[in-house]
């Protein structure tokens, strides 16, 4: 395993439970068990803070520390747009994101596909709570 996941995954400022929330959402990896729950608070259409909590393994861990940091204040639409352009991240070679959201492609990288799954749940979870 990359110790860079593992350093990533080791920022856990935002694993918190936030009582004020405007946006939830739980969600589950059918394939290897992960659990997911984000909550947000948005306003004036921008993430001015974020909780999760999950069961899951450390490339879930990650992904969720990353976004977690990167998605505060970012509006709505900035964030939807990267979540779904990451979908097909581990197909197209050329995907092209954004400079604020390049940490990414530490984490999707081609030697990670194994764990696509795993690494998109935080996204998708996101995802789900904001619409």
């Amino acid at each position: 395993m990359d110790l860079r996941i593992l350093e990533i995954a080791s920022n856990t400022e935002n694993n918190k439970v936030i009582s004020n929330y405007t946006h939830h959402s739980k969600n589950k990896n059918s394939i290897c068990g992960d659990e997911m729950e984000i909550r947000l608070v948005v306003k004036n259409d921008k993430v001015v803070d974020i909780g999760y909590q999950c069961k899951s393994c450390v490339y879930c861990q990650a992904s969720v520390s990353l976004l977690s940091q990167k998605i505060k204040n970012k509006n709505l639409g900035e964030i939807t747009n990267f979540i779904s352009s990451c979908e097909n991240i581990f197909e197209n070679t050329k995907i092209s994101l954004e400079k604020n959201w390049k940490d990414f492609l530490e984490l999707f990288d081609k030697k990670n596909i194994s764990r696509k799954e795993c690494l998109l749940l935080p996204l998708r979870t996101v995802l789900k709570a904001i619409k």
